[in-house]
Parts: structure tokens; C-alpha cells; sequence
């Protein structure tokens, strides 16, 4: 062990002030910080921004930030709070207890708003369509989750279409000068609805919602975008634990809705199917035609394209009120993963998109869903959520371009 001396411990010292001087020279040398990178002088209690100017400055999202609804709509728990009203709402449905396969789908809402985060009121023109839907007098918000249990499917569905008329039951938004172009014939009880645009939750959901608009317009069309054509007669699932219950499935939610008369027969249509059937023959397809579904199989737009499925689904529902439902395994597996039934075969996300945008002006929309999209096979870019959000933007931008009043009127005329 060596002992440091005096004359050590002196020349020690003197080599770190000099390191120190050193230090503090070079620290003299660097620029200065700019001004507006300094802390600014403002004591706490005093507000950095004038009244106003606050809410220009401030009330914006970034599409990396915090979001609280849908593309950063408001978002409101309209089912506690009556005393906000809309034209076109989102809501989420977060049941998959239904499903004949892969859950995950109550993990769907969730997934879809996240996705959604890209989509602002800023840049959200849509110039395929012309028009921004965020930016009209058509209010857009959502309504937060329909409160679903997991453990009991018949109380579930009791939630879902009670929740329903509830958020049916709001008041309208429409803007003052449009009031006499209502048309109160719309609806049974001669009242004017907003219109729901669902994010599920398995496809067994759609029951719910045609249950609550049976309530408003008798029976309504449906366009059905799905692989699988959901018009399972229950009595096919041969079983020896068969239940009342276990009737409703997301494979048989538009037989029930048939038998219930709450589709109207011979003018609705399956579009994107590419399903294997039941058995040795084509009882299922037969079915489909006794329920009342048109099809188009995902095949057929290889023949007849983009311009020929838009062509015939206009033809098939003509002016009807349509409820429009779109699960996402309509698509192919390859571009959407994170789906519970995945087929492969599927369409494209531009071929859907292109569809749906040909069905503008056409379709006198009263309600909406995407269905199926199951966060935990999706990939890691979530290429699955992104498509549904995507679709969701059409969707609203075909609403904000036909509002209801609207449709009133081409039904009169």
C-alpha cells in the first residue's frame, strides 16, 4: 500500500482545478441557448395563453396522441348522458361469446379506435367522395361501449338490444334550416333517429341492432360483406346438448332475424362469400334463398369486376332502407389476419373500398357495423383494425352525404 505524501496530495489538487478551469472555459465557449428553448418566467397561477385564444390553440389532436373516441370525435357515454344528441354515432359492442371459433373479437372497439387515430378533422377530406365528414353539419361523436356481460349470451343479448334503443332514442342534431325537410312517415313512431354505426364484437351482434331498428322502420334491407353467409339454420347443428340458446350464434343471426321478419326478404344480398357448406349438397344455399339473401361469391369479381358487384347490389336493394354489415373476413387472410373465421380467397382492401364508395348516392344507410376484427391475430401493424377503421371512414362519408332527411325526400319523390 503506498502512503500519499504531502507533496502527492498537493499535486493532485492542483491537476483538478486545472481539469475544472479547463471544464468551465469550454462551457463558456458553447453557444447560448436560444430563448424560446429557455424555461419562461411565468409564475404559476398565471395562465400562459389569453381566453381567447385558448381552445385555437389548444383544441386539436395530433394522430399520435391520446385519442378519446373514434378519429378523435367527442366522446360521450350516451347512455348515461341524454342530454347530447347526434346524427350519426359510433359505438363500440365488445361481446364475442357467439363465436364457432377464435374469440377475441370484444377486444375489437378497442382495437379499431386505436387504428383510427390517423383520421382527424383536419386531414380527413375524402376525395374520392368529396367531402369531409368531420367536418359538416352532420354531427358525428361516439357513444362510448354498449356494458356487455361475457358469462350469460341471452342476458347479453338483452344488453345489446335495450342499448340499442336506447342510443336510437336520442335527439338528432340536424341543423335548424333542414327541420322541414323531415319527413316523419321515416320511422313508426313518426319521430326522426340518428343513426349507429357498430364496432363489434362478433357478427352475432347484428341481431341486436335489427331487433332495435325493427322497432322504427318494420324491417329493413341488409348488404352483408362476409366470407360466410350467417343464415345457418339452427336445426343443422345437429347436437345432443341443444339448447334454446344455443340457437343464437354469430353463424344464424340473420336466420333469426328473417324468422322475426326484421329483414326485408328477396332484397338483401351477401357479397365477398367463399364459404365450404354443410353436408353433401347445397342445402345452405338453398336455405339462404328461403331466409331471402341474394349472393355474390368472392370469385365473381374476377368476372365481372368492381363496376358489376356495385351494379348488382344497387339492383337487389333498390330504394329500401339498408342496414349495412361488414365483417372483416370478407377480406383476404393475408391482408386480415385478425379475424376469427379467416378464408383465405378474400378480396382486397382497395377492391371493398372501391365497392363501397360505388355504392354512394345509392343506399338510404339507417345503420352500420364492422364486425369480427380480433386484436390478438392480428399482425404487428394491425393491418387488420386499420382496415376496419378505414371502412368506417366510407361508411360516415356516405352518411354525411345522405342524410335522412335526404333519403325522406327520394322516398316521397
Amino acid at each position: 500500500m503506498i502512503i500519499p505524501t504531502k507533496r502527492m496530495l498537493l499535486f493532485i489538487l492542483l491537476q483538478c482545478a486545472v481539469i475544472s478551469a479547463k471544464r468551465i472555459g469550454d462551457l463558456e465557449m458553447l453557444p447560448k441557448v436560444e430563448q424560446h428553448l429557455q424555461q419562461p418566467n411565468i409564475a404559476f397561477e398565471e395562465s400562459p395563453v389569453p381566453d381567447s385564444e385558448r381552445a385555437e390553440r389548444w383544441n386539436f389532436d395530433t394522430q399520435f396522441s391520446n385519442m378519446f373516441g373514434f378519429a378523435h370525435l367527442p366522446q360521450t357515454k350516451c347512455l348515461t348522458d341524454w342530454s347530447v344528441d347526434y346524427d350519426i354515432a359510433i359505438v363500440g359492442v365488445p361481446f364475442d361469446t357467439a363465436v364457432s371459433y377464435r374469440p377475441g373479437a370484444r377486444f375489437g372497439p378497442r382495437a379499431i379506435r386505436t387504428a383510427s387515430s390517423r383520421q382527424t378533422s383536419l386531414r380527413s377530406f375524402n376525395p374520392s367522395l368529396n367531402i369531409n365528414p368531420y367536418r359538416t353539419n352532420t354531427k358525428i361523436i361516439d357513444c362510448g361501449d354498449i356494458p356487455i356481460t361475457p358469462f350469460d349470451n341471452k342476458l347479453a343479448l338483452k344488453q345489446m338490444t335495450e342499448g340499442y334503443i336506447d342510443l336510437l332514442s336520442h335527439s338528432v342534431a340536424t341543423p335548424a334550416d333542414s327541420q322541414n325537410k323531415r319527413n316523419s312517415a321515416l320511422a313508426k313512431d313518426g319521430k326522426f333517429h340518428p343513426r349507429l354505426v357498430s364496432l363489434g364484437g362478433d357478427h352475432s351482434i347484428a341481431l341486436s341492432s335489427l331487433r332495435a331498428l325493427g322497432k322504427l322502420y318494420q324491417n329493413v334491407s341488409v348488404i352483408h360483406f362476409d366470407s360466410h353467409l350467417d343464415t345457418w339454420n339452427p336445426s343443422t347443428y345437429h347436437s345432443h346438448w341443444m339448447s334454446e340458446q344455443s340457437e343464437f350464434t354469430h353463424g344464424t343471426m340473420f336466420w333469426l332475424a328473417s324468422q322475426e321478419g326484421l329483414i326485408n326478404n328477396g332484397s338483401s344480398i351477401h357479397a365477398g362469400l367463399r364459404t365450404r357448406l354443410s353436408g353433401t349438397d347445397y342445402f345452405d344455399y338453398e336455405e339462404d334463398k328461403r331466409v331471402g339473401f341474394m349472393l355474390i361469391e368472392a370469385s365473381e369479381i374476377d368476372e365481372i369486376g368492381v363496376k358489376g358487384i356495385v351494379e348488382r347490389i344497387k339492383k337487389t336493394v333498390g330504394d329500401n332502407l339498408v342496414y349495412l354489415s361488414i365483417d372483416i373476413d370478407v377480406l383476404d387472410p393475408g391482408l386480415a389476419p385478425g379475424t376469427g373465421t379467416p378464408e383465405t380467397g378474400g378480396w382486397t382492401s382497395r377492391e371493398m373500398k372501391s365497392i363501397l364508395r360505388g355504392l354512394d348516392g345509392h343506399l338510404n344507410i339507417v345503420g352500420a357495423d364492422i364486425v369480427e376484427v380480433s386484436p390478438p391475430y392480428d399482425d404487428q401493424a394491425e393491418s387488420t383494425a386499420l382496415a376496419a377503421a378505414d371502412f368506417i371512414f366510407e361508411i360516415v362519408s356516405i352518411m354525411a352525404k345522405n342524410p335522412l332527411y335526404d333519403m325522406a325526400s327520394k322516398q316521397r319523390a
